[in-house]
């Protein structure tokens, strides 16, 4: 059964920084790519990084370029999203899942259950 579980989330205030975690089991983790989206409340998904497991290239989306990276552990089967600086629109609950990346943009799947990321004011 593949299950990916995320945690880190939490209530931050604006210009600090988070953590998420997202441990990856019933599948073959070099075999994909494991990336992050967010959904904030009345908005669209927006696919925030991926991840390639096997070559390490990475996306991210315009709006936390600078801010985040993301990371793999493949001995972990766990992929890291560090987030620092912090804006009230990074709110959103966060989901991990896997992804494809592309020359200038990534696809997302819906896997996780999310965790969700409040910044304050």
């Amino acid at each position: 059964e593949v299950q990916l579980v995320e945690s880190g989330g939490g209530l931050v205030q604006a210009g600090g920084s988070l953590r998420l975690s997202c441990a990856a089991s019933g599948f073959t983790f070099d075999d994909y790519a494991i990336g992050w989206f967010r959904q904030a409340p009345g908005k669209e998904r927006e696919g925030v990084s991926c991840i390639s497991s096997s070559d390490g290239s990475t996306y991210y989306a315009d709006s936390v370029k600078g801010r985040f990276t993301i990371s793999s552990d493949n001995a972990k089967n766990t992929v890291y999203l560090q987030m620092n600086s912090l804006k009230p629109e990074d709110t959103a609950v966060y989901y991990c899942t896997d992804c494809i990346i592309h020359a200038s943009r990534a696809d997302f799947g819906s896997w996780g259950q999310g965790t969700q990321v409040t910044v304050s004011s």
